[in-house]
């Protein structure tokens, strides 16, 4: 399998992992709110970060547009694990830390998008 293949699946499982939680944030599912009540940024937080993830969804879907939605899903993972780390704990509501190692593999795989795909960020590309 071709390394383009590769990141083409990691394009979609990172995009599948961040538009398949919307429907916790949008629906105010309980948990969900609980979490952005935790850390103070309930309703506002949640329905924001879920926009900017269904962005970045969307984002990594389009070829021209992958950077900037690896970009994205890394900045809005960095900041799920900050507030895993230091206000809501690894497991949450006794989920065993899925959201946490979910959280850390899309940031993981992000940068990995974002690494080889970095040649096509318009300010930069050229110089990398």
């Amino acid at each position: 399998m071709k390394s383009k293949h590769i990141i083409l699946a990691l394009r979609i499982i990172v995009a599948v992992i961040l538009i398949q939680t919307l429907r916790f944030k949008f629906t105010a599912h309980p948990d969900s709110v609980y979490i952005f009540e935790t850390i103070g940024l309930e309703p506002y937080g949640r329905i924001g970060t879920g926009v900017l993830e269904l962005i970045a969804g969307i984002l990594l879907l389009i070829p021209r547009t992958v950077w900037a939605g690896a970009l994205l899903a890394i900045g809005l993972m960095a900041g799920a694990i900050l507030m895993h780390l230091t206000q809501l704990g690894i497991e949450v509501k006794d989920d065993g830390g899925i959201l946490f190692y979910t959280g850390l593999l899309t940031f993981i795989l992000s940068s990995i998008i974002l690494y080889f795909n970095r040649k096509n960020i318009p300010f930069l590309g050229a110089k990398l």
